[in-house]
This record gives structure tokens, sequence and C-alpha cells, in this order.
């Protein structure tokens, strides 16, 4: 970790770095001791080497040098978007795919296959599976047999294993109003030297005929020849969730958005990893979070649009005016997809609420324009007169109205500090869609007033012919 630490540090864009490893004294983030937090404070843009390089870039690099020290994966992420993360599905990473089963050896075998499978994805990065064996563990198999022929229990050999490895309450050691417990075991380096473990003595019980004969004195067997001691690879961890074990495969997500990632990734794993019978899959990580919220927009933005027609029925107790004016609305989200285009944003959360705000403006220019339009001709202008001093009139206040609202999330659309990537796509979204929309206020919708009123002024034929009528 020191080495870590040293590598990121001599970037001349890091202030400085620090790290956490494994869990602290308050388990509020419980981590094994093989997981360290490195956290890397950057200097001020203005103080890099190279002002105008992005921070994806700077980590691009960091990756290319911490790649060359072994034994280490590497995740990089922010803390809120870690823990926010954490919360939700509990893994670090953007997404996250959970194999669930109850062998671990085809569990490490599948989540092997579809690590695999997420590194060819394009956009993938940092892609791992949950390491869950590879811890030394020390093995000691009793040998029943031997222990019969000694006259002893399985009990009594792990009850000095026990003592001595693990330790044992032998009383307690008062100071003063404060107890402590007296435990026996081993010291520390005895404990890690496997052939002194092995000689360990195991009292033989009294009525046992083994030993030499009038020997008078306690009579011991060396643990090594009544059991086996090894030191194998076992399992480091052993993660369950809903009662069955599982493994995660993690990966984040760079240059791509997360909806079209994962659908790729369906559709490559089911093809090219078999599951064995009994196994299956679950999607987490922020996946999880879109999928959330595509459930609750798919419902908040029918009902939000159903609310905008059902105010503009009772403004003109007109179907027809209520639609004209609701005809601004699909122009203005068709600007702000083109503006998403043209930056090279997909689609989020945050620009879906981007184009529920730009509905409401949208609808409020239409209506400004149409409400005068109609108080004209109530005043008696004709058609034609009413719709074209209708428009020259509302001309300003609708330019107001658009450049006031474009102008005021300039600085979000342009923004790169803190939460930019919450504002961009949402500012994105409204001024797009604002400035289409100002268009059909100002040239479509003064047309399609004039078509949808064209049967109800009489043709010139019409109005000569009633002129020339005689009169009964």
């Amino acid at each position: 970790q020191f080495e870590v630490e040293r590598t990121v540090a001599a970037f001349p864009e890091v202030k400085f770095v620090f790290s956490k490893t494994g869990t602290a004294e308050a388990a509020a983030d419980p981590m094994p001791p093989n997981v360290s937090d490195t956290f890397i404070i950057l200097k001020p843009h203005e103080e890099w080497p190279n002002p105008e390089e992005p921070k994806q870039a700077l980590i691009s690099r960091m990756q290319a040098e911490l790649s060359k020290l072994p034994g280490n994966n590497y995740e990089f992420t922010q803390p809120i978007q870690m823990r926010f993360n954490e919360l939700v599905s509990g893994v670090r990473s953007d997404v996250a795919v959970k194999v669930f089963g109850d062998e671990f050896g085809p569990l490490e075998r599948t989540a092997a296959d579809i690590a695999r499978v997420l590194k060819e994805i394009p956009g993938s990065d940092a892609v791992k599976a949950e390491q869950t064996s590879g811890l030394p563990a020390l093995t000691i198999t009793v040998d029943r047999e031997a222990i019969s022929r000694y006259g002893l229990s399985v009990a009594d050999v792990q009850d000095v294993v026990a003592i001595a490895i693990g330790g044992r309450d032998a009383g307690q050691v008062f100071e003063g109003d404060r107890r402590f417990d007296l435990v026996v075991r081993l010291p520390d380096e005895m404990r890690r030297d496997l052939s002194g473990i092995e000689t360990l003595p195991i009292p033989l019980p009294p009525d046992s005929s083994v030993g030499a004969e009038g020997s008078t004195g306690p009579r011991y067997v060396p643990l090594g020849l009544v059991a086996k001691l090894e030191i194998a690879e076992g399992q480091n961890q052993v993660g369950r969730e809903n009662g069955k074990r599982r493994i995660v495969v993690q990966a984040n997500v760079r240059n791509r958005d997360i909806g079209s990632f994962v659908a790729e990734a369906r559709v490559r794993i089911a093809r090219d990893v078999k599951l064995p019978a009994g196994y299956w899959l679950a999607w987490g990580g922020q996946f999880e979070n879109l999928v959330a919220a595509r459930e609750r927009l798919s419902i908040v933005v029918p009902a939000c649009f159903l609310l905008i027609f059902g105010l503009l029925y009772a403004t003109f107790r007109s179907v027809k005016y209520a639609l004209l004016v609701f005809s601004g609305v699909p122009l203005a989200m068709t600007g702000g997809i083109v503006a998403l285009w043209l930056r090279d944003m997909p689609f989020s959360i945050s620009a879906g609420v981007g184009f529920i705000a730009l509905s409401g403006v949208a609808v409020l220019n239409g209506l400004v324009m149409i409400t005068f339009i109609n108080q004209l001709r109530d005043e008696g202008a004709a058609l034609e007169d009413g719709i074209v001093r209708g428009s020259l009139t509302r001309l300003r206040p609708v330019l107001m109205t658009a450049l006031v609202a474009s102008f005021g999330f300039v600085p979000m659309a342009l923004a790169t500090g803190t939460g930019a990537e919450v504002q961009r796509p949402l500012a994105t979204v409204v001024i797009g869609g604002i400035v289409s929309a100002t268009v059909l206020t100002l040239a479509v919708l003064p047309a399609l007033y004039r078509m949808w009123h064209r049967l109800d002024e009489p043709s010139p034929a019409a109005e000569d012919a009633a002129e020339s009528a005689p009169l009964s």
C-alpha cells in the first residue's frame, strides 16, 4: 500500500494522498484487511502542468502506472458515489453481476467467465471478480484410528489445539475495581511454527495401557502422531445474500451509458456463459438506481403531461385549444434530444427531470400567445389580423421568457466542478428544448392556429354572395 501511495504521489497533479486499510475501530465500513481505500486529493486545475487535461485522462495515466505493481486490483471512483453504491446494492462499482449458488467451485468458475466477457465489452473498466479463496489456513485433521489406539477422543485433541492456538480463559485478574480475563495460549512465534505445533503434548487418559510399564508420571503423546497438520489455501470470505452463497463480479462504465452497457452485457453473458444447474444471476450497482428511477419516471412523466393538459383544458374550456398549446411539448423535447446528441451526452435521470421542466416552459409561451390572439378575436379582430397582431405583440414576452431561462442554465451546462455530472444534462436539455420551443411558438404555432380555424372564417366568395343576396 505504501508503494501505491508513492506511485500516486509522484504525479504533479496530486496534492497529497492517504489510505485506510481494513476496518476502523468504529466499524461503520466493515472491510477485510486486504482492502484499502486510497484517497487522492488533487490540486486545482490551474496548477496542473496541463490545465486543459480532463480528469479522466489523469485517471488513465494513474491506472497505467499502478498496473505495473503486481498483486493488486484497482478501482477509481468518487467517495460519495462509492458509498451510495454500497448502500443500494452492497457493491462499490457502477455495475455488479451477482452469481448465486451452493458450491464455491462452480461459483468461482462462472464468475471468472463473466469477468472475461465483461472485459470484452466496450466501455468496461476495472472489471474484477470477488476474491473468495487464497487465504492460507492451518488444517488439523484428527486421525481417528490413531486416537483410538491411545484411548483418546476427538474432544481431547481438539481441546489442546483450541487452548494452544485459539486461547482459553483460565481465570480473572483484578486491579482495583477492574477485572480482566486471564487467557492461556502459545506465544505468537510458536503458533506460526508448524513443527512446534506438531510436538504439542496430548495427555493420555489414566486408564490407557500405552506407555512404559511402571511409569507413574503423566503420560503424553505428541499431536503429530494423532493428527495430520497441513497449511493449504482456504476460503478468504463466504458471501451470502438471501440465504444463498454468492460471488460478485464488478465493473465500472466509462464513456458509455449504463443502460446500453447492461443490455449488451446481458446478451453476451447469456450467449457465452453457461450457468450450472441451480445457479442464477442478479444485476446490481448503479443499474439498480437506473431501473428504479426509470420505473418512477414511467409514472411521473405521463402524470405530468396529463396534469398540464388538464390545466390547459380548464383554462380554455376547449380540447382544441388545449391540444394546440400542448403541441409545443413534442417539439421542445425534440430540441432537448438534439442538444444531448450534439454534446454527446447519454440520457440520464437528470436529463429526464430537465424534460419535465422544459414542458412547463414550452406550454407557458404557447399559452401567452394563444390567449392574446383569442382576446383580439373576441374584440372583433379578423382571423388573419388577430394572428399577425398577436404574434408581433407577444414576440417580446416570449423571447424574454426563453432568453431568461436559457441564459440562466448556461453556467450549469458548462459546469465542471462538483455535481457537474447532474447539472450538465439537465441544463443541456432545457436550453436545447427552449430554443426549439421558441421557434415553434413564434413560427409554427400561428400557422397551426390558422390551419385549425380556417373553417371559422367565410371565404371571399361566400362573403360576396352574402352581400349581393336580396333582403327578405
